[in-house]
């Protein structure tokens, strides 16, 4: 039940990887920084400030969405590689951040006694219970997600993926429709944060670290670029490895630690991207087209 739970909350964290990602077209390695900060935020607005858990979690998405909306319009300026140092050394940034403000995170020692969930008389004091509601809200989310992208503004963000020139000659802000879709992203990261507290009810730096980057980014590049469900079966197929992967490590190499996997996902990320570069759920049309685009960019070389 806790693998399916967590399943369904990096589901949410890549669904809005995945619009900026599959549909804008931007790279980001800091979304880890986004998720921590929905999580803190809704951590010590319950712990230090006292405010009934629901409207924490509510309150929680603002903070990333603000801090992405006022980062973005300098950082989305950058292109490709450019573009995935900044978001890498911005999520880095948040991580020290976390570890160093001790006198309100908690430190590297973590923040305790966040309450539960509870929805009136209702305690989502177990994984049970927990599980229901972190599903509903994920299916508002694919729902919402799907609508954006049959709109007007899910075609200009196609449109900007597939040539920014273009797009702007048509009379398009692109500048505007990425910082939306970086505020997205940050908004469902911040979100699945807060659903992450107050399940767990302590949180710490390290769930938080680049490792989780690079997981969410492997979630929506395996799943499917541009796809609704990629993200879904990248999340259960991460997550299920990172389980399998905790198992077998200890068993074949019991002295080893978690540096180990980020290996084994570095060494998935270079296969995908060799052979199926836009996800398994990606459409061969789309596949090949895209191929193409990395190779002219040189981001398969």
């Amino acid at each position: 039940m806790g693998i399916l739970i967590l399943i369904a909350l990096y589901t949410i964290v890549a669904e809005g990887l995945g619009v900026l990602m599959g549909y804008a077209g931007q790279v980001s390695f800091g979304q880890a920084a986004f998720y921590g900060l929905g999580a803190y935020t809704a951590a010590i607005l319950a712990t230090r400030c006292h405010l009934p858990p629901l409207l924490c979690l509510v309150v929680a998405p603002v903070l990333p969405t603000l801090v992405a909306l006022i980062i973005g319009r300098s950082i989305l300026r950058l292109r490709e590689h450019y573009l995935a140092l900044a978001t890498l050394g911005f999520g880095i940034l948040v991580y020290a951040l976390f570890k160093e403000f001790a006198g309100l995170t908690g430190g590297p020692s973590g923040l305790t006694g966040i309450p539960y969930l509870s929805l009136g008389p209702f305690i989502l004091d177990r994984d049970w219970k927990y599980y229901y509601l972190v599903w509903v809200i994920l299916s508002l989310v694919l729902v919402s997600i799907d609508n954006l992208t049959r709109s007007p503004v899910g075609r200009a963000f196609r449109a900007t993926h597939a040539s920014e020139k273009a797009t702007e000659a048509a009379g398009i802000d692109t500048t505007t429709l990425k910082v939306q879709a970086f505020g997205l992203s940050a908004c469902l990261a911040g979100l699945a944060g807060a659903l992450y507290a107050f399940w767990v009810t302590f949180i710490s730096p390290s769930p938080f670290s680049f490792t989780a980057s690079v997981e969410f980014v492997l979630m929506v590049v395996i799943g499917g670029l541009g796809t609704l469900w990629g993200p879904l079966l990248g999340a259960a197929i991460i997550v299920g490895l990172t389980e399998f992967l905790r198992w077998a490590v200890r068993i074949i190499m019991p002295e080893a630690g978690g540096e180990f996997e980020i290996i084994f996902f570095g060494l998935i990320f270079v296969l995908i991207m060799l052979f199926r570069p836009q996800g398994l759920l990606a459409p061969r049309a789309f596949q090949g087209a895209a191929t193409g685009k990395m190779e002219e960019k040189g981001c398969l070389r």
